[in-house]
C-alpha cells in the first residue's frame, strides 16, 4: 500500500513539473506558495483514496453468483476444505480443515454474519497498520484476523478479566511490552503502540512453541496453561495434539480464528457485504501537541466532531490530551489535521481561554494629562500620558473577530492599548482567530489617539535543515520537528519522500 501511494504521489509530482510554461513565462514565487502545486496533489491524493477505500470485488461476486438481499448460502464441507488448502498455500498456519473448524465455520456463515460485516468496515482503519507492523516483524500477515476474534477491531473493548485494547492485552503483560498506563492515557488502547507490542509478544511466543497455533493458544491462555498441557499430553507439540488438555475456552479459540480467516477471505462468497467505512487508514494524518488540551477545544477550533476525535484517538481515557515526554499526538483526517496545524497557536490560546481564564480586572478609564504640550504650545495626548481612573459601568462591550483583523485594528477602533487588549483577556501572545469574542473595555468619550507608525517588515524566517541518519523515514523526520508530511512535503517539493538518502539535507522550517 505504502508504495503505491508514494508511487502515486511521484506520478503527480513529475507531472506536474513536466507540465511547467518555460521558466521566462512563470511569475517568480515562493516554493511553499500552496496554489497550484499542494491543492492539486491533495485532490488527487483524495481522489485516489477514495477509490481505494471503495477498490473491491464483492459486488460482482455478488452479482455473477445472483444472490438475492438476505440471501445466506450454504457451501459442502469439500469446498470449505478446498478454499482451506488454497488458503495454506499463502501462509505458514496451518489452517486445519477437521470437525472443529467445520462447524465453527458454518456457525460463523449463519449466525455471525453481522459481527463479520462490521468487522470488514472496521478493517479499513486498521487492517494497512497491523499489515505494516507484522512485515516489519516478519510475522505472517493473517496474524491480522487475530484482533478481529480478540476485540472485533474494537481498541476500548474490555473483557470481564480486564484485557484490554484491540489485542486485548491484560495490564501486567502491557507493562512487560511497554506500554505505558496513567490517569489520562492507556497505551493499550493506542493502535499502533498495541499492535508493536502484540508482534513482539507473538514472536516470541513462537519463538518458543515453533507452531503458530500453539503460539495462539499461548497468547490466549498464557504460556504456562500451554505448558501444562503439553506436560499432560506425554509431551506433543502441536495444538491439535495438546487441545484436549487446554482451557475449554482456548480449546475453541484456533478454530474461531480460523472461522474468522476463512469468512473475512471469503465473505462475498458467503453474500456479506462490508458495512461502510467511515474513513480509511491511508486518510489519516497526525499532528503532536505542545501544550495539554481538550478535544473540545479541538473540536471548537477546527469543526471537527467531538465523538470523531475520541474515536480516532481511543489511547486517551478522557477527552483531555496531557503534556507529556514525548509529546502526545492526534489522529485525524488530513483536513482536519492540516486546519489543526495552521491554528496551532491560536489552539493553546484558545485552550486556555476556555479552561484557565484570568480574573478580569476593569480597568479605570484613560484621562488626559495636559502638562505635556507639542513644539506649538497645544495639549498633546500620548499614549504615554494617559492615566487610568475608573471607568463608567456601562463601558463593557464585546468584539468577535473578523477575518484580517489584527489587535493592533482592534485596538485603534476602540482607542484602547494593544498591552490593554491582551491583559482584559488573558492573551499571551497577539495572536488572535476569526470568531474570537474580546472582551474590551471603553468609553465613548475619550480622545481620539492618532495611530502610530506601522511597525517595520519583521525579517524573512530563517531556513533550518536537518540531516538524514540512518533509520530515517520521511515521516519519522516529519513527526520529529512537529510538521505533518504533507507540511514537511511543501518544504522540499523536490525530494523523493520513499528514498531519502543518509546524509540528505532535509528542510525542516
Amino acid at each position: 500500500m505504502i508504495k503505491w501511494l508514494c508511487f502515486f504521489v511521484c506520478l503527480c509530482t513529475a507531472g506536474l513539473f513536466f507540465g511547467q510554461k518555460p521558466a521566462h513565462l512563470v511569475r517568480p514565487s515562493d516554493s511553499l506558495d500552496p496554489d497550484p502545486f499542494v491543492n492539486t496533489v491533495q485532490q488527487s491524493l483524495n481522489l485516489f483514496y477514495a477509490d481505494y477505500a471503495n477498490a473491491n470485488q464483492y459486488d460482482s461476486i455478488i452479482t455473477a453468483l445472483n444472490y438475492s438481499p438476505g440471501q445466506i448460502p450454504t457451501f459442502s464441507d469439500s469446498v470449505i476444505c478446498a478454499r482451506l488448502a488454497k488458503m495454506n498455500e499463502l501462509t505458514p498456519f496451518q489452517l486445519d480443515c477437521n470437525s472443529a473448524t467445520l462447524s465453527t465455520i458454518k456457525f460463523f456463515a449463519a449466525q455471525r454474519r453481522g459481527f463479520i460485516r462490521v468487522a470488514l468496515g472496521r478493517s479499513a482503519l486498521y487492517f494497512d497498520l497491523f499489515e505494516e507492523k507484522l512485515t516489519e516483524y516478519g510475522l505472517p500477515l493473517e496474524l491480522r484476523f487475530l484482533s478481529v476474534i480478540e476485540s472485533g477491531l474494537r481498541p476500548q473493548v474490555k473483557s470481564r478479566a480486564g484485557a484490554l485494547g484491540l489485542w486485548q492485552f491484560m495490564y501486567k503483560t502491557g507493562l512487560y511490552f511497554g506500554l505505558e498506563e496513567n490517569s489520562y492515557i492507556d497505551e493499550r488502547m493506542d493502535p499502533e503502540k498495541a499492535t508493536d507490542a502484540a508482534c513482539r509478544y507473538l514472536k516470541q511466543l513462537y519463538g518458543i512453541y515453533g507452531d503458530w497455533n500453539l503460539a495462539l493458544a499461548a497468547y490466549n491462555a498464557g504460556p504456562g496453561n500451554v505448558n501444562h498441557a503439553i506436560r499432560k499430553s506425554g509431551g506433543k507439540k502441536t495444538y491439535w495434539e495438546v487441545r484436549p488438555f487446554l482451557p475449554a475456552e482456548t480449546q475453541g479459540y484456533v478454530p474461531n480464528f480460523i472461522a474468522a480467516a476463512y469468512m473475512m477471505t471469503y465473505h462475498a462468497e458467503y453474500n456479506i457485504i462490508p458495512m461502510e467505512a467511515k474513513i480509511h487508514n491511508a486518510q489519516l494524518d497526525t499532528m503532536c501537541v505542545k501544550s495539554g488540551v481538550h478535544m473540545q477545544t479541538i473540536a471548537q477550533l477546527v469543526g471537527w466532531d467531538l465523538t470523531e476525535i475520541q474515536s480516532l484517538n481511543p489511547v486517551y481515557k478522557t477527552t483531555y490530551i496531557p503534556k507529556m515526554t514525548p509529546a502526545r499526538c492526534v489522529t485525524g483526517p488530513m483536513d482536519k489535521i492540516g486546519l489543526l496545524v495552521s491554528y496551532e497557536d491560536s489552539l493553546y490560546i484558545l485552550e486556555e481561554a476556555i479552561y484557565h481564564p484570568k480574573p478580569i480586572i476593569a480597568p479605570p478609564p484613560l484621562s488626559i494629562d495636559t502638562t505635556q504640550k507639542d513644539t506649538l504650545g497645544v495639549a498633546n495626548p500620548t499614549i504615554d500620558t494617559l492615566q487610568a481612573v475608573a471607568p463608567p459601568t456601562n463601558s463593557l462591550l464585546y468584539h468577535k473577530v473578523k477575518t484580517g483583523e489584527n489587535l493592533r485594528q482592534i485596538a485603534l477602533k476602540y482607542n484602547v492599548s494593544i498591552e490593554q487588549l491582551m491583559e482584559w483577556n488573558a492573551l499571551r501572545t497577539t495572536n488572535i482567530y476569526v470568531g474570537q469574542k474580546l472582551t474590551i473595555y471603553t468609553n465613548q468619550t475619550q480622545v481620539q489617539i492618532t495611530p502610530t507608525p506601522a511597525a517595520p517588515t519583521p525579517a524573512a524566517p530563517v531556513k533550518k535543515y536537518y540531516t538524514v541518519r540512518a533509520g530515517d523515514t520521511f515521516g519519522k523526520i516529519a513527526q520529529r520537528h512537529n510538521l505533518t508530511q504533507a507540511q514537511l512535503q511543501r518544504l522540499n517539493p523536490g525530494v523523493r519522500v520513499n528514498s531519502i538518502a543518509i546524509g540528505q539535507r532535509i528542510r525542516i522550517k
